[in-house]
């Protein structure tokens, strides 16, 4: 896997520095002591009010320095990537921020962290200093190991007891408050990839459909091995295992954590699945979901739930300083308003029937439909080859509402044609087509004489979609076209249409439209959408001809 960074040695002192230096803001500071000592605190911190310290390894950024601030952690300490902070590490927080009031170690169930933070807690002690020490195993993946491990369930302690703090309670309740808390919490993971650590090989241990319930925050296999699935379905499974822990009766905050590349859309997919499902009954604040206690790049998520009572509800409610923390949401509906419905100007559109303006129609999405195969296969020169296809979408479209078009009454034909094209095209070219036929639908309304109207339908659609004479797209035959329309009449359109394609083979590069992206590979191929254009002003001018 390939990772951003200078040296491995280095890596987590300069990703401190680097969220220090780009908060905004002085009232986060650093301990010296680089690189032993990676200790994030609060510049403000008064001391006569009980400290929250908490930290462990890197990689699950924004923990643990981004809670550090008003109504969160007092300080956070830092080890190596997955590595506990050092026993020196951890005294040298607990000296920094703690006064009379005492402090409040938050420490995860990892056997590093429960040594080093408990070893600089006896020493801190030995000192004269006060310290309490909870310890957060909120897992549930292994329900028969005597010590679960603490993960993103550890959160919830560091608001509880970061509100608390804030609001001068002392050390006693602050620590009882957060055992409490922490043995209310369950958790649960799932991911879909292990996560790979900068500077160091990796071997991705996961089959191309399978992935892990249950794995640790730093990598460690999970509890089972689970089929790749719908995402209801595997939130499902999660949660199914979280409801056997839960008290049906009593209500409770969710905590839904990306572990670190899901990407929002889908993370935001989980949340709905989570509160679809009936677990939701019993959960009233949401937090997340984002990123708050992350596996470096594992492509995973976590679903964590606390009971509450007022107390927390209030403390998980309370606004706080650090910016990484998601402030609790109520559940609420999802609520839906009707859509305005379409005013309609002039004369409604009603289905009407004209002979002529019917063959009209019928030659021009003939044509365009018998072109699909030779407009793709120009278009796979230039693009990604579904000119054809997609222009011939939007004719059969028109074909299959012919009986429903206005035909008696051009203005509204137009309209009708730009509503189907937007709807049943795709991608800019059916946009734009919808814009050219409703722009032109207008001026003909206005009085516009039909080539004129045509003009001002082409002036808009140059206008939104930014393309001109020259770019290599349909303008150039279109413009062209039109133009000799309202010089003369539809053979020299024609005539003016294909001279305008033709010429689009021998521009070197094309500005504008998914072709700009291609270098100059383009010449000797005409452009797919002027090529379609041509072929459309030939066939009405061979219809006016027999006519």
């Amino acid at each position: 896997m390939k990772h951003f960074f200078n040296r491995r040695e280095s890596i987590v002192t300069e990703a401190l520095d680097g969220f220090l230096g780009t908060i905004g803001a002085g009232d986060l500071v650093r301990l010296d002591g680089y690189p032993e000592i990676k200790v994030v605190l609060r510049a403000d911190w008064d001391k006569t009010k009980v400290s929250v310290v908490s930290g462990g390894g890197a990689g699950h950024e924004p923990s643990h320095a981004g809670f550090v601030g008003k109504g969160m952690l007092t300080a956070a300490v830092s080890g190596e990537i997955f590595a506990s902070p050092s026993v020196e590490a951890v005294l040298a927080a607990i000296r920094a921020v703690t006064g009379p009031a005492g402090c409040l170690l938050i420490v995860k169930n990892y056997t590093g962290d429960r040594l080093n933070f408990g070893l600089a807690a006896e020493k801190a002690r030995a000192d004269g200093l006060r310290v309490e020490m909870v310890i957060v195993a909120d897992d549930i993946a292994l329900p028969d190991i005597a010590q679960p491990r603490g993960v993103a369930g550890t959160l919830f302690v560091h608001k509880i007891a970061g509100h608390l703090s804030e609001t001068s309670h002392d050390l006693a309740t602050i620590a009882a408050a957060a055992r409490a808390a922490a043995a209310d919490i369950v958790s649960l993971g799932l991911s879909l990839s292990s996560c790979s650590i900068p500077g160091l090989p990796h071997e991705e241990r996961f089959g191309d459909n399978d992935g892990e319930l249950g794995l640790g925050i730093h990598g460690e296999p999970g509890v089972e091995r689970i089929a790749v699935q719908s995402a209801d379905r595997l939130v499902a499974i999660m949660l199914e295992r979280l409801a056997a822990r839960l008290d049906p009766a009593s209500d409770y905050a969710l905590l839904i954590n990306n572990l670190g590349s899901v990407p929002p859309l889908e993370m935001s997919l989980v949340a709905n699945a989570v509160l679809a499902s009936p677990l939701a009954r019993t959960v009233t604040l949401t937090i997340g979901p984002g990123p708050l206690m992350t596996a470096l790049n594992m492509n995973g998520f976590s679903l964590s739930l606390i009971r509450l009572d007022a107390v927390r509800e209030a403390a998980l409610r309370a606004p706080v300083g650090p910016h990484a923390w998601m402030p609790a949401k109520p559940v609420r509906p999802v609520m839906v308003v009707p859509a305005v419905k379409q005013i309609l100007q002039g004369k409604a559109r009603k289905a009407s029937e004209d002979a002529r303006t019917r063959r009209l129609v019928v030659a021009i999405c003939e044509k365009l439909i018998s072109l699909e195969e030779t407009l793709n296969a120009l278009d796979a020169k230039a693009g990604d080859g579904d000119t054809g296809s997609t222009v011939a979408t939007g004719a059969r479209s028109i074909l299959d509402r012919l009986d429903t078009l206005p035909l008696a009454d051009p203005a509204a034909t137009l309209a009708t044609l730009g509503d189907i094209l937007s709807a049943s095209m795709g991608g800019s070219s059916g946009v734009l087509l919808s814009i050219f036929f409703t722009a032109a639908a207008q001026a003909l309304d206005d009085g516009a004489a039909l080539p004129k109207a045509l003009l001002a339908g082409l002036e808009r659609m140059t206008f939104y979609g930014g393309a001109k004479l020259g770019d290599r797209t349909m303008i150039d035959a279109l413009e062209p076209a039109l133009k000799a329309l309202d010089a003369g009449g539809l053979e020299g359109a024609a005539v003016a249409a294909r001279q305008g394609a033709e010429a689009t083979a021998a521009m070197r590069k094309a500005k504008a439209g998914r072709s700009a992206y291609v270098g100059n590979q383009l010449y000797g191929v005409v452009d797919p959408g002027a090529c379609a254009v041509a072929e459309v002003f030939a066939a009405v001018s061979a219809l006016h001809e027999a006519a």
